[in-house]
């Protein structure tokens, strides 16, 4: 080709420069093509993808700050701790992670990508499942997996020869279809829809654990509280020390009942044994009335919860709860509780915080330390060997002063702030810490009162044989716990597992058997295939079909 006009050699006379001005625009897309084009974008499967990763890191947060419906004196203390930060945080929604307009829109986006990809996909595979097998190829040969074998006989025989592999095709679970024609005989198989059927299921049921999860969330609570050998609680709100609760849960939504601990009772490896001192089986012993008057009395165990009404109680924690009693220096009884000694170390050492508001000249905090089998260090600290009661001790140091309980904030019935006290006791006060055995009494400071580690071994009971053992109660800290979907997610997490073994294991190929006469007293059979997708096993497929057949017509 010459130059023309001007245009350069080699190139055609209609030759368009994509850097010279043409003129040549692409139309624009308008609200509706960018409609379609981001609904496209959304609902393919890369960005379903991307949303579930970040859904699981949208819900870190939910882990490092403490959480208003779950924890709420967390979030107050966290509040006064960082004030400056908080208002930012909070701004944020971080305190309302699983609440937040953040975390909602990433869950509900989510939920639109995966119900936009698989509508779609279940349309197209339900027509494929009703379409007919392709059309034999004309020329097997082009494909990899060809196999060609000669034999001897008539057109009848190559008829024959393909009922007998549409006969072994369909036995072996394909789909089969026969086209005949005037050059020869064939039969045209494929298998493996159920690949795609298990994809399908996989994302459906992952739908479903989203909804499951979304709308039954709100439906579910959990609630922990702490109660002591002796005393009964009731299921509702304001017994609990905390509640975790969907937004659909109202205040009446808990099943009336009341439970009682009676016991709780531990087991120990006794001394002399391997792993002596160690806990063995934890039981607590309650009993429940319902609100028709009938009782039913049960154990909670770890890893065995109780059935109660619906619900499901928990054993979480245990410990002791010492009754300490405090009078003043009239002898009047201004304070007489079981308070719960959260434990410190494998045998029990516990710490417990006592506070006195009123019928004191002034608040009184206590913060003490139970040994269950005390025993005293080489430095002169005090530490429990065994954690069943042996040689129980109370240690209380007493703190005089401002327990900023009348400032209308919420504080925590297992901390003591000491910065607005005086330390009366213990420490550099150049005064002892209190130290009581079971039953014993002892003043406080400054003629304020006494106070006693009261003795709850039952009235009647051999202390020869019972010892110091039920000298002081328990106390179990229990998790009640009601979520009607656990079951829906359940069976929606054991069907995306079998979808999706399904989809990785299942192969889908297509298979092609023709016979065609040379006219010569011979027949041309071929065997081909074709994988959809990765099949290792392909060949071996192939050459088993053709050596079962061939056999087959040598019968």
């Amino acid at each position: 080709m010459t130059e023309r006009d001007g245009s350069e050699p080699l190139r055609p006379s209609d030759h368009v420069d994509g850097a010279a001005d043409t003129g040549v625009n692409s139309p624009a897309l308008g609200v509706v093509g960018w409609l379609r084009w981001g609904w496209r974008q959304l609902t393919s499967m890369r960005t379903a993808l991307v949303l579930l990763l970040l859904l699981a890191i949208a819900a870190v947060p939910g882990s490092i700050f403490p959480q208003r419906m779950a924890n709420p004196n967390g979030v107050t203390q966290w509040q006064r701790d960082n004030p400056d930060l908080f208002p930012i945080l909070d701004g944020m929604q971080l305190f309302d992670v699983y609440m937040s307009a953040w975390f909602s829109a990433i869950y509900i986006l989510l939920f639109v990508s995966l119900v936009g990809c698989i509508l779609p996909r279940t349309k197209h595979h339900w027509k494929a499942l009703r379409s007919r097998p392709p059309r034999t190829p004309a020329r097997l040969s082009r494909l990899d997996d060809h196999l060609a074998q000669r034999i001897d006989g008539h057109p009848d025989d190559a008829k024959h020869a393909i009922d007998l592999a549409e006969a072994q095709l369909r036995a072996s679970g394909y789909r089969v279809e026969r086209y005949d024609d005037r050059r020869g005989w064939s039969v045209s198989a494929e298998r493996g829809y159920l690949r795609e059927t298990g994809n399908l299921v996989f994302h459906a049921s992952l739908v479903g654990v989203l909804l499951a999860v979304g709308i039954g969330g709100g439906f579910a609570y959990t609630g922990q509280r702490v109660v002591i050998e002796g005393q009964t609680v009731v299921n509702a709100l304001v017994d609990y020390s905390s509640m975790n609760r969907g937004r659909f849960v109202s205040d009446g939504a808990l099943s009336p009942y009341a439970m009682r601990l009676n016991s709780f009772d531990v087991t120990y490896q006794p001394w002399g044994t391997s792993g002596a001192g160690q806990a063995g089986d934890f039981a607590a012993n309650v009993t429940v009335r319902e609100p028709d008057g009938g009782t039913s009395d049960g154990a909670v165990r770890v890893n065995h919860p109780l059935e109660v009404a619906g619900e499901r109680v928990y054993l979480l924690g245990n410990g002791y709860a010492p009754t300490i009693t405090v009078r003043d220096a009239d002898g009047t009884t201004v304070y007489s509780e079981s308070v719960p000694f959260l434990p410190q170390d494998a045998n029990l050492t516990s710490l417990g915080v006592v506070k006195i508001a009123d019928g004191l000249p002034e608040q009184l905090g206590m913060l003490g330390f139970l040994y269950p089998t005390q025993q005293k260090l080489s430095t002169g600290a005090f530490t429990s060997v065994y954690g069943d009661l042996i040689n129980p001790v109370l240690t209380l140091n007493v703190y005089s002063g401002d327990l900023g309980i009348d400032e209308g904030v919420p504080r925590s019935v297992y901390e003591l702030d000491p910065s607005g006290m005086t330390q009366l006791t213990g420490g550099d006060t150049g005064t002892e810490s209190i130290e009581l055995a079971p039953g014993e009494t002892a003043d406080l400071p400054n003629g304020l009162g006494t106070v006693t580690f009261e003795d709850e071994t039952p009235a009647g009971a051999d202390r020869a044989q019972v010892g110091l053992t039920e000298s002081v109660k328990r106390f179990a800290s229990l998790q009640t716990h009601r979520d009607g979907s656990a079951i829906f997610v359940l069976g929606f997490a054991i069907l995306m597992v079998l979808g999706l073994l399904t989809a990785l294991f299942v192969p889908r190929r297509r298979v092609w058997v023709k016979a065609t006469p040379d006219g010569d007293g011979a027949i041309d059979l071929e065997y081909a295939a074709l994988a959809r997708g990765d099949d290792p096993t392909l060949a071996a497929a192939i050459e088993q079909l053709r050596a079962k057949h061939l056999d087959s017509l040598e019968k």
